[in-house]
């Protein structure tokens, strides 16, 4: 019983390998049958086996490159704005100098450099320091940190209302001054690289009920000042009349 099933099983096991054997020899495995494989191959039973292809060299992530900064024309060896008009202080050894430089200074102290550039641009004189011009020169360092500040997170609520009111206030601002002194309202504006847009006619969206009402108030107004322009003819004509007789009187007498 065991010499018959240990037939049966050799049996199937050689016509399992002619059956292969016959395949192979009809149809040869190659590389050219694995066009989407490539590497060397390496040959096992009459196979031509690819070697698993690895993407070990992947293309490099571009880093963002974000607006340039308005502190990226500050040299790093200037001075704080505390220490620049002290005389001492370039006379010092290099580490001192380094340590009074912008190298090692923060955020808010090459900010105040570059809020005092700004306002030496379009200031009078030496001594003003509360002028439309000054204060409109504040505003736009104020307004560019918030922007790149924004730029870099973009959820921060609280900085964005602050910087959306320092551009109204800065519009008001320049909008008097256009209106008082058109020269200087150009040069600051040159001076400070601002591009002045003019305002709409209108803030709200003309609904029909809109504009029936405004038409509805144009009426108004014109009848009003019809009856204005009525009750001033009417004091003119009497107070005419009353010179008349006045002259007449005299006249008689």
């Amino acid at each position: 019983m065991f010499s018959s099933c240990g037939l049966r099983a050799l049996l199937k096991c050689s016509v399992g390998v002619f059956r292969e054997t016959s395949a192979v020899s009809a149809r040869p495995w190659s590389c050219s049958r694995l066009p989407l494989l490539s590497g060397p191959t390496v040959s096992k039973g009459g196979f031509a086996v690819p070697h698993p292809v690895r993407h070990y060299a992947r293309v490099a992530k571009k880093k963002k490159t974000g607006p340039e900064s308005q502190l990226g024309d500050l040299p790093p060896t200037m001075l704080k704005a505390d220490y620049a008009a002290v005389p001492l202080a370039q006379s010092t050894d290099d580490l001192v100098k380094r340590l009074l430089s912008l190298e090692l200074a923060s955020h808010r102290e090459k900010l105040q450099l570059k809020t005092q550039q700004l306002i030496a641009k379009v200031q009078r004189d030496e001594n003003d320091h509360n002028s439309v011009e000054v204060q409109v020169a504040i505003l736009t360092a104020r307004i560019r940190n918030y922007q790149e500040h924004l730029q870099k997170h973009h959820k921060d609520k609280a900085n964005k209302r602050r910087m959306l009111m320092a551009i109204d206030r800065r519009k008001k601002l320049l909008k008097n001054l256009r209106l008082v002194r058109f020269d200087t309202f150009e040069k600051v504006c040159e001076q400070l690289g601002i591009t002045y847009t003019f305002p709409p006619e209108y803030y709200r969206r003309a609904t029909r009920r809109w504009l029936a009402k405004k038409e509805f108030c144009i009426k108004v107004f014109k009848a009003v000042q019809k009856q204005k322009a009525e009750q001033k003819m009417k004091q003119h004509l009497g107070t005419t009349e009353s010179e008349e007789a006045k002259a007449a009187g005299a006249q008689t007498q």
